[in-house]
Parts: C-alpha cells; sequence; structure tokens
C-alpha cells in the first residue's frame, strides 16, 4: 500500500482541511496497529516511520497526477491544512447545489475596516477610528457577527479597550495561509498610523485613509457556510 493512495483516502475522507502532522500521525497509528497485531507487510512496516516531508512529497505527487489527468479537483492549502477543492472554473456548478444559499457581499467601509484590523492587528476600536476617521462600531460589529474578526484581549491603555484580530475564518475568505500572505503586508505594517487621541481630528478630515483587501472571486462570500462545502470548496480554489 503506497504512502500516496493512503494520503488520498485521508483527505477524501474529510470535509475539514488535514494538517501535515494530522496525517502524518493517522498513518503511523495504524501501521502500528497492523504490526502489533502480526499482519504486517514490509510496506507496512515501512509507514511506520512516515515524516511530515514524506506526507508532503505524496501531497505533490497527487497534485501533478490531477494536474496531468486534467481533474476537474485538486489539492489546495489553507491556514489550518490542506484539503480537496473543485477547480476555479466549476464554482458556478457547484453552487447550483445550494440555490436558496445566495453569498452575502461586505460593504466597502466593511472591508476597508477589516484591512486595517488585517494589517495592523490586534488593534483596538480607537485605532480603528484614528485611521478611518469615522465610528466603525456597525462594523466592527458585523465583522464580528461573521466571524472574520475576533476579541484578542484587551489593551494595556487606560480604560483597557478591547483588541481585535483576524480568523481563521478570515484567511480561508481570502485564500491565504497566514496574514503575511497578504499584499503588501510588509509595507503597510511599516506605516506608522494615527494615535487613539487623534480619532476626533480625524473625524473632520476632508479625506479618509484607505486600505483595501479583495476577496476571491466576484461572488466569493463573506464566510463560507459549513453547509456548503462543495461551493465552499471551488470558491477557495479561485484563490
Amino acid at each position: 500500500m503506497e504512502l500516496t493512495q493512503i494520503v488520498e483516502a485521508l483527505l477524501f475522507s474529510c470535509q475539514e482541511p488535514l494538517s501535515l502532522g494530522d496525517m502524518c500521525r493517522a498513518v503511523k497509528e495504524t501501521a502500528k496497529d497492523i504490526i502489533e497485531g502480526g499482519e504486517a507487510d514490509d510496506a507496512v512496516k515501512a509507514l511506520n516511520d512516515v515524516t511530515e516531508q514524506m506526507v508532503s512529497a505524496a501531497i505533490g505527487q497527487l497534485i501533478e497526477h490531477y494536474e496531468k489527468d486534467g481533474r476537474a479537483f485538486t489539492l489546495v492549502e489553507r491556514s489550518t491544512g490542506w484539503r480537496l477543492c473543485a477547480r476555479g472554473e466549476y464554482a458556478e456548478w457547484c453552487r447550483a447545489l445550494f440555490p436558496g444559499k445566495k453569498p452575502q457581499r461586505l460593504s466597502q467601509p466593511a472591508l476597508e475596516t477589516l484591512a486595517i484590523i488585517a494589517y495592523r492587528q490586534p488593534i483596538t476600536r480607537g485605532g480603528i477610528e484614528a485611521v478611518r476617521g469615522v465610528s466603525v462600531d456597525a462594523m466592527v460589529q458585523q465583522l464580528l457577527d461573521r466571524g472574520l474578526i475576533k476579541i484578542e484581549g484587551r489593551a494595556d491603555l487606560p480604560g483597557r479597550p478591547l483588541l481585535y484580530g483576524t480568523t481563521e475564518a478570515f484567511l480561508e475568505h481570502f485564500g491565504v495561509r497566514t496574514v503575511d500572505e497578504l499584499p503588501n503586508a510588509t509595507e503597510l505594517r511599516r506605516i506608522k498610523l494615527p494615535s487613539e487621541e487623534s480619532a476626533q481630528a480625524a473625524e473632520s478630515r476632508p479625506q479618509e485613509k484607505q486600505l483595501f483587501l479583495e476577496p476571491q472571486g466576484d461572488d466569493a462570500p463573506a464566510v463560507a457556510p459549513s453547509e456548503e462545502p462543495a461551493a465552499q470548496a471551488a470558491d477557495a480554489e479561485q484563490s
């Protein structure tokens, strides 16, 4: 039994992304059980010493195989691991399975607020308002409700304001493994932002300072619902 086939079976059987560690552990534990049962051949015994590097190589072989055969799916790495996904060109066909579920777009103000949080997290509400120059209460609540941001803790500032950061759902939505993969992440983090004390002054500015994020695909939902695995997979591959 080849490692490549085992890895493919593991990925096929799981709806959620699988990390290299999870796959490696599953292979080794199963091989150990077979060996202890006295039914192991040399191929199974070799799997008892599998490493994450070997699993990664098997994934590479599968991707190459799918490309060569022109399959409608491939393997995509997400923030929490690898998963089988339909290719982006089949997104509309996959969405047809869920006619009652329409993608919900974020408004431009919500996207701008999300961009500030993504690039400068953890950041307080006052820090966001100092950049945008307007109140962001509604935008922050909307992003919290959609699971794109979360409360990271409290800042060591007067009043102990809440700190906000992005979630795994945010990474999934924008098709990146970490926030470091966002466009111009390093450069934007070096920009000095206004202090929270300047938030009131910022409200009177004629123009707002804006950062932008672009979701993957024109109709990408804010959060891909778990009950839409086919559509979610297709949207993820579009990235």
